[in-house]
C-alpha cells in the first residue's frame, strides 16, 4: 500500500485574534418547554439586540410541507417522468422531511429565490420564488420541484451551503452501499429509490444504480423556469451531510454522516468550478484523549478526477469490478487484502483488494482513481485515512481567525477505544463516549488546509429523576444535545448550533454560542419528534438579515403517539428574524452565505 500524506503543524490556538469591526448580538432566551402546549409549538426568542438596536423577532414559516404556492405543492415527490408518487395509503406522497433551504438572487437581482431540500428516497429539491416585504417578511409566490431526471434522480438531500459565487450546494446523504447490489441484500431503506423509476422495491437491484448517489449537487438559478442541476461526481461519493466551499473559491470540506465515516477535502482546479480537482481524506493523529480529544490532521491524497470521467465510470463499473473481497478470519485478513472498517448502515470489518478495474492488464493509478470516486470511503480507509468518526454533521467557517467548525452529533462507537466499530481499522480515535455529542474547531492554514482538530463545546449526559419537569431528557437541557448543523454570524463572533436529538432533548433546540464568553443562549425550540435542520445565516438580503431554520418531521422521530391531527406532522421551512442588516458592504465576489471572507 502506498502511503501518500502530508503532515502539517498545528496552526493558531483556539483563543483567536480580535475581529475587525466586531459587533455585538444578544438574543432574549426562550425557555425549555415543560408543558404539553409548549412542547407542541415552535417557540423562539421574542427579541434580539444587534449592536445598539433591539428588534422584535420570531419564527416565520415560509412554507410548510403540503402548502400550495402558485401551481406547486411544496414537498410533493415525483418520479423520473414527472408523475406524482403515492404513499402507502394511496394518497399523494408529500415529504415532511424538509431540510436545508438557501436564499439566492436570480439573474435579475430583483428576483429572490429559495432552493430547499427534502431528505427522502426518492429525494427532491424545490425552487420557490419569494417576495420580500418592506419589513423584511418573506412570502412564497410560487414553487416547483426541480428536475433530476438527467442525473437519475436525487437521494436523501440533507444539509447544504451557498457557494461564494452565489449557487446552492446541496447533498445526498447515506449513499447506498453498492456491496448490497452485488450480494442481493438490498435494504428496505435503499430499495425505496425504485419508486423513482416506476418500479417496485423488489426491482431495485435492476433499476437503481447505487453509484448514481452520494455526491454534492450544485443548483444555479437564473429565473423560476431556468435553473441548472449538476452533480459534482469529481468531489467523491459518501454519506454527504454537506459540502462547504472556503473563501478561496476552490477548497471544499465535506462531512460524512453515519458510523465509521471520514472527513474529506476537495480542491478544485479552477475557482468557482467544482467539476474537476483533487480529493483528500483526513487522518487523525491523536495528541490527547481528554474530553472530546485533540489531534493533528494529516491529509491523504485520493487523486484527481473530473465530473465527466466519473460519470462514465458510473455507467461501466460495479462493486465486484472494483474490489476482490475475502472473509475475515478471527478479525484478520488474508495476505494481500487490506483490513478496513468503513461504515454502510453499520460498521463492518471488511478485507478488500483493488482489482484491475479498467482491464488494462495492470493495477495502477487509473484503477485507484475509479475506486476513489465510486467507493470514496472504502478507498480512503484502504489508503490509511481515518474512518472512525460518528455522525459528522454541519460545517461553518470563521474567516478572521481561520477556524473551521464541525459538529459531531454523537461521540461514540468508532470514536471510542476498541469498540466493535473499530474492528478491522487502526483505532486512531480513542476518546470518551458522549452520546450528547459536541462541536469541534479546526485551525486552517493559508492554503485552507485544516491542520488540527480539538473539542470546543459538548453536551452533558444527564439523568433526570422520574417526576422531574425535565424527565425524559438524557442530556442537560442547559446545554446542547446532538449538535447537527452550524452557521457562523459573521462579525459577531457567534455560532448558531442546531440539534438533531432523540432522547437527548425531547424537544430539539437551536442555540446561539458566543465564542468569546462561551455562553449558550437557547433561541428556538421545536415540537415533539422534530429535528432542527440547517440553520444558515444571511447577513444582508436587500437590507435585512435572516437565520434560516427548518423544523423537520414533527412527531416523526419520537413521541409519535403525541400526534393529535395529521396536519401537526407537516414540517416547517422558515426563518428567525427578520433582523437588521448585519454586515457592511461585501467584498467583490462575496455572496450572502455565512462563510464569505471580508
Amino acid at each position: 500500500m502506498k502511503i501518500k500524506l502530508i503532515t502539517l503543524a498545528v496552526a493558531a490556538t483556539l483563543g483567536g485574534m480580535v475581529q475587525a469591526h466586531a459587533g455585538t448580538i444578544a438574543f432574549t432566551e426562550v425557555t425549555v418547554p415543560t408543558t404539553d402546549a409548549e412542547k407542541r409549538q415552535v417557540r423562539t426568542s421574542p427579541s434580539v439586540t444587534v449592536d445598539d438596536t433591539t428588534v422584535n423577532i420570531g419564527f416565520h414559516p415560509i412554507l410548510r410541507s403540503g402548502d400550495r404556492a402558485g401551481r406547486g405543492i411544496y414537498g410533493q415527490i415525483f418520479d423520473k417522468d414527472g408523475s406524482k408518487l403515492k404513499a402507502e395509503d394511496g394518497s399523494p406522497f408529500i415529504s415532511n422531511d424538509n431540510d436545508f433551504a438557501s436564499l439566492l438572487h436570480g439573474k435579475d437581482k430583483n428576483d429572490l429565490f429559495m432552493v430547499s431540500h427534502f431528505e427522502s428516497r426518492p429525494g427532491a429539491m424545490y425552487l420557490t420564488q419569494l417576495k420580500q416585504e418592506g419589513n423584511g417578511e418573506l412570502t412564497a409566490l410560487r414553487t416547483r420541484a426541480l428536475d433530476f431526471s438527467h442525473v437519475n434522480g436525487g437521494w436523501v438531500h440533507c444539509a447544504g451551503s451557498v457557494t461564494p459565487w452565489g449557487t446552492h450546494l446541496g447533498s445526498e446523504e447515506y449513499e447506498p452501499d453498492a456491496k448490497q447490489w452485488r450480494d442481493a441484500t438490498i435494504s428496505e431503506y435503499n430499495a425505496a429509490m425504485a419508486a423513482y423509476f416506476g418500479a417496485a422495491p423488489a426491482d431495485a437491484g435492476v433499476v437503481v444504480n447505487p453509484y448514481d448517489y452520494g455526491y454534492p449537487v450544485e443548483v444555479k438559478v437564473d429565473t423560476f423556469r431556468d435553473a441548472d442541476v449538476v452533480k459534482h461526481y469529481a468531489m467523491g461519493r459518501m454519506a454527504l451531510e454537506l459540502a462547504y466551499v472556503m473563501p478561496d473559491n476552490k477548497t471544499a470540506y465535506m462531512s460524512d454522516d453515519g458510523t465509521s465515516i471520514g472527513l474529506f477535502r476537495f480542491v478544485a482546479d479552477q475557482k468557482g468550478d467544482l467539476g474537476a480537482g483533487n480529493l483528500w481524506a483526513a487522518q487523525w493523529s491523536q495528541k490527547s484523549g481528554e474530553g472530546m480529544g485533540e489531534a493533528t490532521l494529516n491529509w491523504i491524497s485520493l487523486g484527481h478526477a473530473t465530473d465527466a470521467q466519473v460519470k462514465e465510470w458510473i455507467g461501466k463499473y460495479k462493486f465486484a469490478d472494483i474490489f476482490e473481497e475475502s472473509t475475515p478470519v478471527a478479525d484478520t485478513c488474508a495476505a494481500g487484502f487490506t483490513s478496513i472498517n468503513a461504515g454502510h448502515e453499520g460498521a463492518i470489518h471488511q478485507c478488500l483488494k483493488l482489482r484491475d478495474v479498467n482491464g488494462d492488464g495492470a493495477i495502477d493509478a487509473a484503477d485507484e482513481a475509479i475506486a476513489s470516486r465510486l467507493e470514496t470511503r472504502r478507498w480512503a480507509a484502504m489508503e490509511g485515512a481515518t474512518t472512525e468518526w460518528r455522525k459528522m454533521e454541519g460545517i461553518t467557517f470563521k474567516p478572521h481567525t481561520r477556524q473551521l467548525f464541525i459538529a459531531m452529533s454523537e461521540i461514540n462507537k468508532g470514536m471510542e477505544d476498541n469498540t466493535g466499530s473499530d474492528v478491522g481499522g487502526p483505532n486512531s480515535i480513542r476518546v470518551a463516549k458522549n452520546n450528547c455529542g459536541g462541536v469541534y474547531v479546526l485551525d486552517v492554514d493559508s492554503t485552507y488546509t485544516a491542520t488540527n482538530m480539538v473539542g470546543l463545546v459538548a453536551g452533558t449526559p444527564t439523568s433526570y429523576p422520574a417526576g422531574d419537569i425535565y424527565a425524559g431528557n438524557t442530556c442537560d437541557v442547559a446545554g446542547i444535545a446532538n449538535p447537527d448543523n452550524l452557521t457562523y454570524l459573521r462579525r459577531y463572533n457567534t455560532l448558531i448550533i442546531g440539534e438533531d436529538s432523540g432522547s437527548g432533548h425531547q424537544n430539539d433546540m437551536i442555540w446561539s454560542y458566543d465564542l468569546g464568553s462561551r455562553k449558550l443562549t437557547r433561541i428556538l425550540t421545536t415540537p415533539y419528534g422534530s429535528e432542527t435542520t440547517s440553520p444558515y445565516f444571511y447577513p444582508d438580503i436587500d437590507g435585512h438579515a435572516y437565520i434560516m431554520a427548518v423544523v423537520q418531521h414533527p412527531y416523526g422521530e419520537s413521541d409519535t403517539d403525541k400526534l393529535e391531527d395529521p396536519s401537526q406532522a407537516r414540517a416547517y421551512t422558515g426563518f428567525i428574524g427578520p433582523l437588521p442588516k448585519m454586515d457592511g458592504e461585501p467584498s467583490p465576489g462575496d455572496n450572502y452565505g455565512d462563510h464569505d471572507g471580508d
